[in-house]
């Protein structure tokens, strides 16, 4: 996949619903979350612009699944079903992980805390580019950075542990894992292919964390 552009908004006018429907598509969707990641913390991280006029995604965090703390969007699915440009999986929200646990800490430089942000920027600018473009699982991607910095290295997966379907009500949904990986494990994913590389991950316990803090799993 070439390089994500860095996008700012949707194109198409995006469809009117009430309150009622947002909150009932709310309730499902959260229902189905939960029973994919675990049963979700109370606290929101609500962005100060919405991500539907071009801010960012709300933090939906998930400490009681896995190991560490699960992330989830919960604003790219419509009520009617609507959202990225349909893949494999169809529509889909997407999730992401760290091995740190989940805190309230209002310290930036706890680990945690730089985790959450970090992962934010990610999902939010993965969840533009999947409006205007197909996004498979097993799919590679580079998100440029500022001026000077190097391109973050991105994988995709579908996640559905054991099996377990994301379903909002009787509809069946997609959750896209993204997964930011070191430069040479994308690179080998890219000469080998992106299942090889999950299977060093997961050998080596790295899958699905986003955790940068470990050493490469290629040798």
């Amino acid at each position: 996949m070439n390089i994500l552009k860095k996008l700012f908004g949707k194109k198409e006018t995006p469809k009117e619903f009430t309150d009622e429907e947002y909150e009932n598509d709310y309730e499902l969707k959260m229902s189905g979350l939960e029973a994919v990641l675990g049963k979700s913390h109370t606290l929101v991280g609500h962005a100060i612009i919405p991500f539907d006029i071009g801010g960012a995604v709300d933090m939906y965090y998930f400490p009681n699944g896995i190991e560490g703390t699960g992330f989830a969007t919960m604003e790219l699915l419509k009520p009617d079903g609507k959202g990225p440009i349909p893949n494999e999986l169809g529509t889909y929200e997407l999730v992401a992980f760290t091995k740190q646990d989940y805190v309230q800490d209002t310290i930036e430089t706890h680990p945690f805390n730089q985790i959450e942000r970090r992962m934010c920027g990610i999902l939010t600018g993965i969840g533009f580019y999947s409006f205007d473009a197909k996004l498979e699982p097993l799919d590679t991607c580079e998100m440029p950075q500022g001026e000077g910095e190097p391109n973050l290295c991105l994988i995709f997966d579908e996640y559905n542990p054991n099996g377990q379907e994301f379903k909002i009500g009787d509809r069946k949904h997609g959750l896209l894992l993204i997964m930011e990986v070191h430069r040479d494990e994308m690179e080998f994913a890219r000469s080998n292919g992106t299942k090889e590389l999950i299977k060093k991950l997961k050998e080596k316990g790295a899958y699905p964390y986003s955790d940068l803090d470990r050493a490469s799993v290629i040798q």
